[in-house]
């Protein structure tokens, strides 16, 4: 069983809630409902606590009688004499009647007094208090009841408690605090500009700005340095993530009710029926009225007291005549009410609630306007007081609520936590990699060691001023985050970026300020850099790169973008890589004269570009993962005189002509991963080679010409078909890596002429035994030889029980 304190609390709660919905014509009801009631009940009470009519005798029987008639006594005024009351002509019967005794007793007249009553008098005199009570409940149950229809209710409780939070929200006050202190600020920089402007014929430049700049550069500080202690008083951890919660209330909530417009039906319903209950009220009230009569002429069978008319007072009518009329007037402020209402719901535009209004007052420009349900409801809330709607509005910005992100962004991840994932990148360079987060915490910003900054995933980026404080910063990466600059961050970029690596899904992700970086010497750009309907490079003229030094492009392109050009002089990388999509019209490469390492990887290139043999300042080429089947071209590379780097890994090439021995300055070359069969003896009149690669091809044998290589520090020939390497291999003194793995049957002993051998890979041979040799190279240890566990377990055993014998 409920108590009645705890009631009387939910009852109280529930009203304090719905207050907000009802606007001042339905409280203005509330209140006439109450007087009516007031009425009802004080004429219920006069009802039954006295008399209801008391009637005395007329007249004796007559064969006539409605000859007598009781209604002239009404004509007679209360405070009228019995001097002037006789002058009065009266009936000669009715002066008989009531000037002798009529020899009857108490229980006669009340007899007469309750039949009387019953029969004559007329029925909306004797209900007319319940009456007023009946209609009175019925405006009160029509005037609440869409607060409780199954389809409403639950929207409106929760709409009642959201608008609460978000009213009492510490967040809200915060939130509206700084867009003030922001526009006051605004507004005082503003009055002392134009004060100096006035005065600018009188002052010099610089007295002007400095006049200008000294009084923020004096104050701003003071106000920065106090901000974070007054951010962190007025709202803590738990309230921000209060406020977060709301955040996504208000989300759920506005797409619940947007999309239905029943609550401002079922408001224009509720009115139209107390219009209609209005109408009928004050019409047959006023009709009925008149019946209630102070003086009732009854007719009563003569045989039961010998008189047939009585004339009946109505003790209660004259008050009851009064209350009716006070009562219809009740009804007709109330019904003008009603009317007010159902003119306020079809004049107003209430299916869409604007907060335009809001907007100019409070600074907070991105709150969107709402429909139909939720239109309703703010419209209702207005009426009760338009602050509500204003400060429910900071939670339909999305600025407020990515303020409010970045704060519990600054309290979960600390300038503690953030200095423990920082690493070493390939560059070398001390790196803070943040993945996936909500936002860009500020406290990133104290970390002054950064060297490199890599955000991935990471939404609603903005780079503040602040960044100027990573003064370290030479790196940027962007991994399909789209981030936006800050003017003063921009200008900080201009000078201490180096590096900008991005990733992006459409072009139009590209940011713009990426070709303002006037000190960027190395971009590497990952998404579509062509526009679906020309199918072309459309990136934005490089010119301003004026320090730009290496450019990679992994894309989608058909040719290569010619506004490369405008970085022509200056570009000395240049990588491609074109996800196995065919690349055409390599003219633009001519241009790049000194380019010193080109690669166009997943070009679907058939032979090598003629334009490369341009290329005089040519160092490095790399051609991997395209479709070249011959390189007999190779013979034009002896123009690029620089060329000491050439990888074609990744090929179908199954033939290398002899040529390649005029490239004499060669130092590295890669044909692994190709369909060789067989190497060419002159290959290896390249004598300047330190590192060849020709695994995973189909080699049998390979050339004793490989001992020319003296030079040579890396070989591999992993994963052919080959059973026994060439004598001549094991002079090449200056060999540090050989990787033999998944071909020989047996190795030969004079692996042991190799005195700078530091690695040896012999995984997947079909060796039964390590040769003993293989200690005598002096660089060699047991870590540097990769081979099965049981050889090597194998060879420690047998070395063991030769040192023993």
């Amino acid at each position: 069983m409920i108590p009645v304190g705890e009631f009387r609390n939910f009852s109280t709660e529930q009203n304090s809630k719905l207050r907000v919905l009802k606007p001042w014509w339905d409280v203005f009801t509330e209140y006439l409902c109450v007087a009516m009631i007031m009425i009802g009940v004080f004429g219920c009470t006069l009802q039954l606590t006295q008399n209801k009519i008391i009637c005395l005798p007329s007249r004796f029987t007559s064969p006539a009688p409605e000859a007598i008639n009781c209604n002239h006594i009404r004509h007679y005024g209360e405070n009228v004499t019995l001097q002037h009351a006789l002058v009065k002509p009266v009936n000669a019967v009715i002066s008989e009647v009531f000037g002798r005794k009529n020899g009857l007793d108490i229980h006669q007249y009340e007899f007469v007094n309750h039949y009387c009553y019953e029969r004559f008098v007329h029925w909306y005199a004797k209900f007319f208090p319940y009456l007023v009570l009946i209609h009175t409940m019925v405006f009160m149950v029509a005037s609440s009841f869409w607060f409780k229809f199954p389809g409403t209710s639950s929207k409106i409780d929760l709409f009642t408690t959201i608008l609460a939070k978000c009213f009492d929200s510490p967040w809200t006050t915060r939130a509206l605090n700084e867009v003030s202190e922001e526009r006051g600020e605004e507004k005082l920089v503003n009055w002392r500009r134009n004060t100096i402007l006035k005065n600018a014929e009188k002052a010099d430049d610089e007295e002007a700005t400095g006049l200008l700049r000294s009084p923020s550069i004096k104050s701003n500080p003071e106000k920065k340095n106090l901000e974070p202690e007054s951010a962190l008083s007025v709202l803590d951890k738990k309230e921000g993530e209060q406020a977060k919660a709301l955040f996504e209330k208000v989300k759920k909530f506005r797409t619940h009710v947007e999309e239905a417009d029943l609550l401002h039906l079922m408001y224009v319903l509720q009115t139209s029926l107390k219009v209609f209950k209005f109408l009928l009220i004050i019409i047959y009230t006023t009709v009925l009225v008149p019946n209630i009569e102070i003086v009732v002429r009854c007719l009563v069978p003569p045989e039961l007291t010998g008189f047939d008319i009585y004339c009946c007072n109505h003790n209660k009518a004259n008050l009851f005549s009064k209350l009716a009329y006070c009562y219809i007037f009740f009804v007709g402020v109330y019904g003008l009410l009603c009317i007010y209402s159902l003119y306020w719901l079809f004049h107003r535009p209430l299916k869409e609630y604007s907060f335009e209004q809001v907007r100019l007052e409070t600074g907070i420009n991105d709150i969107p306007d709402v429909k139909n349900d939720f239109a309703f409801l703010l419209h209702l809330v207005d009426q009760y007081d338009a602050l509500y709607s204003k400060r429910f509005a900071v939670f339909l910005s999305e600025v407020s609520e990515s303020r409010l992100h970045q704060l519990n962004l600054n309290y979960e991840w600390t300038e503690k936590k953030l200095r423990a994932r920082l690493a070493k990148n390939a560059s070398n360079r001390l790196e803070l990699h943040l993945l996936m987060l909500p936002g860009l915490p500020d406290t990133v910003f104290g970390i002054a060691e950064v060297e490199s900054l890599k955000l991935e995933q990471v939404k609603n980026v903005t780079i503040p001023a602040s960044v100027a404080k990573l003064g370290s910063l030479q790196e940027l990466a962007l991994i399909y985050c789209p981030a936006k600059l800050q003017l003063p961050a921009l200008n900080h970029f201009k000078e201490k970026l180096k590096v900008l690596r991005l990733a992006f899904e459409s072009l139009e992700e590209v940011p713009l300020w990426m070709y303002a970086l006037q000190g960027l010497e190395e971009l590497h750009l990952n998404g579509p850099l062509t526009n679906e309907v020309s199918k072309s490079a459309t990136l934005e003229p490089l010119r301003e790169l004026r320090a730009l030094r290496v450019l990679t492009l992994r894309s989608n392109l058909a040719k290569i973008p010619p506004t490369l050009v405008d970085v022509a002089l200056q570009l000395q990388r240049l990588c491609i890589n074109n996800d196995n999509v065919k690349l055409q019209a390599f003219s633009s490469l001519k241009k790049l004269t000194n380019l010193v390492s080109l690669e166009l990887v997943g070009c679907v290139l058939e032979r090598i570009p003629s334009a490369v043999f341009s290329l005089s300042n040519l160092q490095e080429l790399d051609l991997r993962d395209n479709k070249l089947t011959t390189v007999e071209e190779i013979l034009s590379l002896q123009h690029c005189r620089r060329l000491v780097a050439l990888r074609l890994w990744h090929n179908k090439i199954s033939y290398i002509p002899e040529h390649i021995s005029k490239l004499h300055f060669l130092e590295t070359l890669d044909v692994s991963w190709n369909k060789l069969h067989q190497l060419p003896s002159r290959m290896f009149y390249c004598t300047k080679l330190r590192h060849l690669d020709v695994s995973h091809n189909q080699l049998t044998t390979l050339p004793p010409e490989v001992g020319i290589l003296h030079s040579l520090q890396f070989f591999s020939a992993a994963f052919n078909s080959l059973e026994t390497l060439p004598e001549e291999l094991f002079s090449c003194k200056k060999l540090k890596t050989l990787a033999l793995g998944n071909n020989l049957s047996a190795l030969s002993s004079k692996v042991a002429n190799l005195s700078q051998l530091v690695r040896l890979e012999l995984r997947g041979n079909r060796l039964e035994s390590l040769t003993s040799e293989i200690w005598d190279c002096p660089l060699l240890t047991p870590a540097g030889v990769v081979a099965e566990e049981i050889l090597l377990e194998g060879f420690q055993r047998s070395d063991r029980r030769g040192q023993k014998s």
